[in-house]
């Protein structure tokens, strides 16, 4: 059965013109012991990740426009929700011309896992930016219009990476790692408490907050990260919804209509900001650039 699952997931992915990539050249640093052992697979949810990769789907040519985001799907740092939390929010992006790429990291709580979310878990999405950074050619996508989208889990990623310093830097494994693991925006979708506050929001980019109103797990971090941002001046748009919990996914684990044309308020936010215009390789006006 699990094997089943497996290749169904596998199918989904190649209807959905995707592609995964390891993202370390030698394997993640400390998962020497561990990364040739397969993925787990249950119920379209994955666990058991070794072997950091993103899967990349691109946007329809026709109206692809460069701008690219990594998506960072939830599942508490136990599974990986990857298929209404990964591959349903990069189709979603593709519609806007955005081209996404899916990150499968290291999994903190995995039972018998020796990894942690601080470090090696959020070190798999510095890796992920600066792999698509370096690749962005390849991928017909602007190194200088990447985003960074997290749900839960994900959303702690996203803001330990993009709202707090980066620690003291480790070797430089390759070319990759000389580039900045800085996303120029991100998207929260009901972050975790992990990472806010923010220790580093002065320099932090602007930011798209969704959460609902009765999450009493990621509503209040939602809340408070976005009055820290706006506090430093940096540009944020918070939405919560009314007698909405966790897990609304991409609105379709809902009936409210709310809940499912909130993927629309990001496309418009995303468009207002720029982010969707190419800009000859330069940052959007208005958008502050990235401390050296």
């Amino acid at each position: 059965m699990r094997h089943k699952l497996a290749l169904l997931l596998l199918a989904l992915c190649v209807q959905a013109g995707a592609q995964q990539i390891a993202i370390w050249p030698d394997g993640a640093p400390g998962s020497a012991q561990r990364r040739n052992e397969a993925e787990k697979v249950d119920n379209v949810y994955i666990s058991n990740v070794h072997a950091p990769s993103l899967t990349v789907v691109r946007a329809n040519p026709r109206h692809a426009n460069g701008a690219a985001v990594i998506v960072v799907p939830g599942g508490g740092h136990r599974m990986l929700v990857f298929q209404n939390e990964g591959m349903v929010a990069a189709k979603s992006l593709n519609r806007v011309g955005v081209t996404a790429f899916v990150l499968k990291y290291r999994l903190a709580r995995d039972p018998g896992s020796s990894y942690s979310i601080e470090n090696d878990a959020a070190a798999d999405l510095r890796r992920a930016v600066r792999w698509v950074r370096a690749h962005a050619a390849e991928y017909g996508v602007d190194p200088h219009r990447l985003g960074v989208m997290g749900f839960s889990a994900g959303g702690e990623l996203v803001s330990l990476v993009a709202d707090n310093p980066e620690p003291a830097p480790a070797p430089q494994l390759d070319a990759v790692d000389k580039l900045s693991a800085r996303p120029d925006f991100q998207v929260l979708v009901y972050p975790g408490p992990l990472g806010s506050p923010g220790k580093a929001v002065q320099n932090a980019p602007p930011a798209f907050i969704v959460a609902g109103s009765n999450d009493k797990c990621c509503m209040p971090p939602a809340l408070a990260l976005y009055q820290q941002l706006i506090g430093a001046g940096v540009s944020a748009e918070l939405h919560l919804y009314a007698d909405t919990d966790h897990a609304f996914n991409m609105g379709q684990r809902s009936e409210r209509l709310s809940d499912v044309h909130w993927p629309d308020r990001l496309h418009d936010w995303l468009s207002d900001s720029g982010w969707l215009i190419p800009h000859d390789g330069q940052i959007p006006q208005g958008v502050p650039s990235p401390a050296p």
